[in-house]
């Protein structure tokens, strides 16, 4: 069944038809909160609130947009809230140490290319993070989450050409932030 007959079925009153929605959308939420704090369980609870918030304003879609276009706005707008709101810094543990002796050397070695593998990640999202708002969205969208230019254009009410220059700013300057880091 397509999104608008399922969005039209649950401003009927059908529970189940907006249990698909959300069914299709969860995990997308889900990346969407985490990809911007960092944190599974603020994410997971950003998601839950990204639904009641949707299925509460649901009688405000218009259906002149896919609904997955109307609700990553809600959900945008509800993660720079909880951010703006909750001053929220995000904080990733981080935890490097040695293997207790007597482990093989290819274990070590393992470990080691995986601390080196989390501290790049670290430096990545300490990256993401420094960057002012709207390039953090714009990377969020196109290079975590995977949306085009033109479907990022429409949750953010932008042109194409402005995604373009946003992204390639955010690419920009978050190479800028974490070269130094990676020479």
């Amino acid at each position: 069944m397509d999104e608008k007959t399922l969005v039209q079925l649950s401003l009927e009153g059908n529970n189940d038809a907006f249990e698909e929605l959300v069914k299709k959308y969860k995990t997308k939420m889900f990346n969407l909160a985490f990809s911007m704090t960092h944190n599974r369980e603020s994410a997971d609870d950003l998601a839950q609130d990204i639904f009641i918030k949707s299925y509460a304003a649901l009688k405000n879609f218009r259906f002149q947009s896919e609904f997955g276009t109307w609700i990553y706005r809600i959900a945008l707008n509800h993660i720079k809230d909880f951010l703006r709101t909750e001053n929220r810094m995000v904080k990733v543990p981080f935890e490097e140490g040695y293997r207790q002796m007597g482990e093989q050397e290819d274990e070590i070695l393992k470990r080691e290319r995986d601390i080196t593998q989390e501290k790049r990640q670290h430096l990545v999202y300490d990256g993401i993070r420094a960057l002012p708002e709207k390039y953090r969205t714009i990377l969020s969208l196109r290079d975590i989450q995977g949306f085009s230019y033109e479907e990022i254009g429409q949750i953010l009410k932008l042109s194409a050409g402005t995604v373009d220059s946003r992204l390639h700013r955010a690419r920009k300057l978050l190479r800028k932030k974490i070269a130094p880091f990676f020479s």
